[in-house]
């Protein structure tokens, strides 16, 4: 990694993750695999910023534990990147064993459960699903109905704009919200 920490892939060691090293990876994998409009990519941490605010629109007083699950919903793609679900079965490995792996290594770094329950991975997953029909509709080329079609119709309320950012400020809006929403966990 990046700080100089080894991660060992096939069993990954809460005590190897750094914050900085996951700001880093996922500010530099591009939603989409880059196949989008405007300057620049769109990473995955600031998707992952964006998935925390439509969260906490759609559902207000999410404990902060919560609240910092969101924010690092997609945090295995650090080391391993963005693949779309289809691709991830068609590699013939369970690729989700290994996604869980790394998931929960970072869950214990930061005093989460190593399995989230149920109903936060739904409404973290409702929340991905709502960002990734903006995503699509206003940076992927895709019609509203096409993105009805894959990702449903978000709540009519729901108003994200996706904008963006250079790499280095993608990585600092994710490691100032990690910051903040961490402190409000750790003080409540």
């Amino acid at each position: 990694m990046i700080s100089g920490r080894r991660l060992n892939l096939l069993e990954p060691s809460p005590f190897d993750v750094e914050i900085e090293d996951i700001a880093h990876g996922l500010a530099r994998v591009a939603r989409w695999n880059g196949q989008t409009m405007g300057d620049h990519a769109f990473s995955v941490a600031e998707h992952s910023v964006v998935v925390l605010d439509i969260l906490d629109q759609l559902y207000p007083g999410t404990p902060h534990k919560w609240r910092l699950a969101a924010l690092l919903h997609d945090s295995p793609e650090y080391v391993i990147g963005d693949m779309i679900s289809p691709f991830k079965a068609a590699l013939g490995v369970n690729y989700r064993d290994f996604e869980d792996r790394l998931e929960a290594a970072v869950h214990l770094r930061y005093g989460l459960p190593p399995k989230l329950p149920k109903e936060v991975k739904r409404k973290v997953k409702r929340a991905d699903v709502c960002c990734a029909y903006f995503e699509a509709t206003q940076i992927a080329g895709f019609s509203h109905e096409e993105s009805v079609k894959f990702f449903g119709r978000p709540p009519a309320d729901l108003e994200i704009e996706i904008r963006p950012l250079p790499v280095k400020q993608a990585q600092q809006l994710f490691l100032d919200r990690f910051e903040t929403v961490l402190s409000e966990f750790e003080t409540s």
